[in-house]
């Protein structure tokens, strides 16, 4: 219960959550009745006793950065999910995490005054700028390694092999997507860009052009992306 003065979430709507999440964990093939349209290959009972639920879990960017980070980490932990489905602040304010502290403000603070202090307020979390700088020293060596693989070793770079090397990267068990690398959960974000993630590629493609990375054949280079 101590972990409840630093959470933060919507009673309701969580609880609801987390009885769809057991019964998913809960099911197996062999719940539901077998009946005549049943396919052949799925009558054998030991095949139906195995067969479980593929679980993903979606979550917006704010349950990272100022609601439920650390019972997200604990699901891909303990492999209690198998795909992880959400933008692209819930990307990298797990990483921004992993560089400072985040600390306890209040709603009611205002922005202006935080700012003349380099804090940024989400929620009722504070975030110093430095944290920000942090992240930004952290992954452009992590794109220029990606650009040398790319061009050396013909490396097809997709949103969620870039998530999947920053969790490698970041090599930190506070982390969500360490334990997503670690344990092999793919994690999905269509709009990866759409965040301070997106403002690094950028700012890495001035400096470093060429690196190319998208979805199956659909190939984004920066800066034309933008």
């Amino acid at each position: 219960m101590d972990s409840m003065l630093t959470t933060g979430f919507q009673a309701t709507t969580f609880g609801q959550a987390i009885q769809e999440v057991n019964r998913m964990i809960n099911w197996r093939l062999s719940d539901e009745p077998v009946g005549p349209s049943t396919d052949p290959e799925h009558v054998d009972q030991e095949f139906r006793a195995s067969t479980r639920c593929l679980i993903f879990l979606g979550f917006t960017s704010n349950l990272t950065s100022a609601g439920v980070r650390e019972h997200i980490r604990y699901l891909a932990q303990n492999r209690m999910v198998d795909v992880l489905v959400t933008t692209a602040g819930g990307i990298e304010e797990d990483f921004i995490k992993c560089m400072g502290h985040t600390y306890l403000g209040d709603f009611q603070l205002k922005g202006a005054e935080l700012r003349m202090k380099g804090l940024n307020r989400i929620g009722n979390m504070l975030v110093p700028n430095s944290n920000y700088c942090k992240f930004e020293d952290w992954i452009i060596p992590i794109l220029d390694a990606m650009l040398k693989e790319q061009n050396e070793l013909g490396v097809n770079w997709t949103p969620s092999k870039l998530i999947d090397r920053l969790g490698k990267e970041i090599n930190h068990p506070d982390s969500i997507y360490y334990w997503a690398h670690k344990n092999g959960i793919p994690v999905f974000c269509p709009a990866i860009t759409d965040g301070s993630i997106g403002d690094m590629l950028f700012f890495h493609s001035y400096k470093s052009p060429g690196l190319r990375w998208g979805e199956g054949e659909m190939w984004i280079s920066f800066p034309a992306f933008f």
